[in-house]
């Protein structure tokens, strides 16, 4: 399978009100680097799986949308425990309404918090 990857980053704010979280429960901010990678079984008709320039810019206009915002706030997070799965599928249902994912197999989201640990979300198409 071929696959390609775009990469970006957000630097956010937001609390994770459950004992759960521990003293992740207050506010806090968090900076993430963001990777979308597209797959595909079979090249398309380019000889590409996806357009890296589009793919790039759709990445970039959903992660401009989060960046420097409180999360607590945001009206398409209402009422959710914004962790890192939670915004890793919502980046990866934002890329899902555009015209990136038609002829792919799979798309995976990951949003890395530092070096050492990541997250994300997985959607076979």
């Amino acid at each position: 399978m071929y696959r390609v990857t775009v990469r970006g980053h957000m630097m956010i704010a937001h609390s994770l009100p459950d004992p759960f979280f521990g003293p992740a429960q207050g506010l806090h901010g968090a900076t993430y680097v963001v990777e979308a990678t597209f797959y595909r079984r079979e090249l398309d008709a380019h000889g590409t799986v996806v357009d890296i320039g589009a793919a790039g810019e759709r990445l970039g206009e959903i992660l401009t949308g989060l960046t420097y915002r409180n999360l607590d706030e945001h009206p398409d997070l209402a009422g959710r425990l914004t962790t890192t799965e939670v915004l890793a599928r919502h980046v990866a249902d934002r890329l899902l309404e555009g015209p990136l994912t038609v002829g792919l197999a799979r798309l995976d989201v990951l949003l890395r918090e530092h070096p050492d640990a990541s997250a994300g979300y997985t959607v076979e198409l």
